[in-house]
């Protein structure tokens, strides 16, 4: 009797942490304010992009933002958020999920990833003129050399990895690193091969360092630390839409490759 007792008290502690769980979780809080918030920086091309006529958001995790708010039957709103500032918008509640960033340990360290779904290398963008100057990562590591960062971003992180010998300055947005390097006030800025591939179509004066891409980084949505419940659901529909075609279709549209 004693044991069978202790069996229907363990179980019903554990419903009742499961159903605690659940009511505190993003996912039920969404459902029930009928409202997904995004977190997003709108400058990120061709990932998040802001059209500053309109204020509207654009890109391919803008088309996989609303089309979580459509499975999940509420509408989306995007937040506007800086790199510097992006974890703490999580860890702060100004919204539910963020659209992709890098996975690092730093971030890891107080906010939730979800399951991955592009991979991207890291590589160097200088001048297309200073190309015979700086034909390898290694000729950037230098101390006569100044390479640019955007204030928050993993690559902010990375250049003190990659360029240790090198000047590293910091721009804080809206600004951009590789508006230094167009401006010439930097030799170089290290940002991801998905980017890369679009600045140096939209500038033509950029160009990227043929000595190939480090760092092979995993991007990911953001979600608060510990609420499983919400991580799972998304984690679990990102791979569901794998499945279906749904990331190959939306990487065909915006002429993207991932690793």
């Amino acid at each position: 009797m004693r044991k069978i007792f202790v069996v229907l008290v363990l179980s019903l502690i554990t419903t009742a942490s499961f159903a605690d769980g659940h009511g505190n979780s993003k996912l039920t809080a969404i459902k029930k304010s009928g409202e997904l918030r995004v977190g997003t920086t709108g400058d990120w091309d061709p990932m998040s992009m802001k059209d500053p006529a309109t204020n509207k958001y654009k890109g391919f995790d803008i088309d996989v933002m609303k089309e979580l708010a459509k499975d999940l039957g509420v509408k989306v709103k995007f937040v506007p958020a800086e790199w510097k500032t992006i974890v703490a918008g999580i860890t702060a509640d100004r919204y539910d999920i963020s659209t992709s960033v890098t996975k690092t340990p730093k971030r890891a360290e107080v906010a939730g990833f979800t399951a991955t779904y592009y991979k991207y290398a890291t590589v160097p963008i200088v001048l297309k003129k200073n190309l015979k100057k700086f034909p390898t990562w290694e000729s950037l590591n230098n101390s006569n050399v100044k390479i640019a960062t955007t204030l928050g971003t993993s690559q902010e992180e990375k250049a003190k990895e990659f360029f240790p010998k090198s000047k590293l300055q910091s721009v804080e947005a809206p600004a951009r690193d590789f508006q230094e390097v167009l401006a010439g006030r930097a030799d170089g800025n290290i940002t991801s091969s998905t980017e890369a591939n679009k600045l140096v179509i939209k500038y033509p004066q950029l160009a990227i360092v043929p000595d190939g891409g480090k760092n092979p980084a995993f991007l990911a949505m953001m979600v608060p630390k510990g609420d499983k419940i919400w991580n799972d659901y998304v984690s679990n529909w990102i791979k569901k839409k794998q499945a279906s075609g749904f990331f190959k279709k939306l990487l065909s549209k915006y002429n993207l490759k991932s690793l």
